[in-house]
């Protein structure tokens, strides 16, 4: 009977041996999987980084976990971890079965399934399988399911856990040292190594490399004098224009030059403001004719004819 798994189910195993195969559809823009495993101890690490089992490093030494590589199928492309439970070393408790995808997200990957099966029946029905659905899809590394001891015996759970930074990173948080120099010759995590930087290593100072920069000119902090306030500008008047006489019309004058001008010139047509007599308008009452006042000589448009 082959069991539908849901993600954190589990289910007992019977067989002595299993094969645990990851099987995609592949297609345009469809990346290749690889399946490994890790072998952990009761502190839940990998005991040596020869408990990484993987494309690199297809067989575990004891001889209990390989890889057997990749098939075309009718379903598809797979690639199979095989695992012999009755001979694997007492201090290993779990085995983890792990998907990767060359560091391009599993959102791309189509129908991703891990199948278990009976190795020791050919051609049987799968014992359960599980179809892994990344949560963001932007995991480009997935564990898809454990072997793990309980008892005597050893049961499947079905996992679907993530690592967006691949297997390197997944490969990492389990203990496992890694060579980035290997992984990124190989595409993959690599055997062995140290763990790598993330960050670039950093480039040497200047002064280590055999020169000095040279240093930055000090600009001196100066503060400028501000100029004397100046006074708000006058605009410039223009010259006076001298008064004209308005011929015909009383001059407008200040006190002292309109005296002065009443005196020295008569306003024609108008009464004056002395004694002379004004020519054509009626004396004021009680004015004293001048005895010796004689009308002008006459033009010859007043002669009688």
């Amino acid at each position: 009977m082959t069991h539908a798994m849901l993600k954190g189910s589990n289910v007992p195993l019977d067989a002595t041996a299993v094969r645990a195969v990851l099987r995609w559809t592949p297609g345009q823009g469809v990346p290749d999987v690889d399946a490994s495993a890790l072998l952990l101890g009761p502190d839940g690490r990998v005991r040596s980084d020869e408990d990484f089992v993987f494309y690199n490093q297809p067989r575990h030494p004891s001889g209990k976990v390989w890889r057997l590589g990749k098939k075309r199928v009718a379903e598809g492309l797979t690639d199979t971890i095989q695992t012999d439970l009755t001979g694997v070393e007492s201090g290993v408790g779990q085995i983890l079965l792990v998907a990767s995808a060359d560091d391009v997200a599993f959102d791309r990957v189509r129908d991703l399934r891990i199948l278990l099966y009976d190795a020791t029946v050919a051609d049987g029905e799968p014992v359960a399988y599980f179809d892994v659905k990344p949560e963001t899809g932007a995991e480009t590394a997935l564990i898809c399911g454990e072997l793990y001891r309980r008892g005597d015996g050893w049961k499947f759970r079905a996992l679907g856990e993530g690592y967006s930074n691949g297997l390197v990173g997944l490969a990492t948080d389990f203990g496992i040292s890694v060579d980035e120099t290997e992984a990124a010759a190989s595409g993959g995590a690599p055997v062995t190594g140290s763990v790598p930087d993330a960050a670039p290593a950093a480039q040497p100072a200047p002064e280590a490399a055999g020169w000095a920069a040279p240093a930055a000119a000090a600009v001196p902090e100066t503060s400028v004098p501000l100029p004397p306030e100046q006074p708000a500008a006058v605009p410039e008047q223009p010259a006076p224009v001298p008064q004209q006489p308005a011929y015909g019309y009383p001059q407008t004058q200040t006190a002292p030059a309109a005296a002065a001008t009443a005196a020295a010139q008569p306003a024609y047509g108008y009464p004056q403001p002395t004694s002379q007599p004004a020519y054509g308008y009626p004396q004021p009452v009680g004015a004293v004719p001048d005895p010796e006042f004689k009308l002008p000589p006459q033009g010859p448009q007043f002669i009688g004819r």
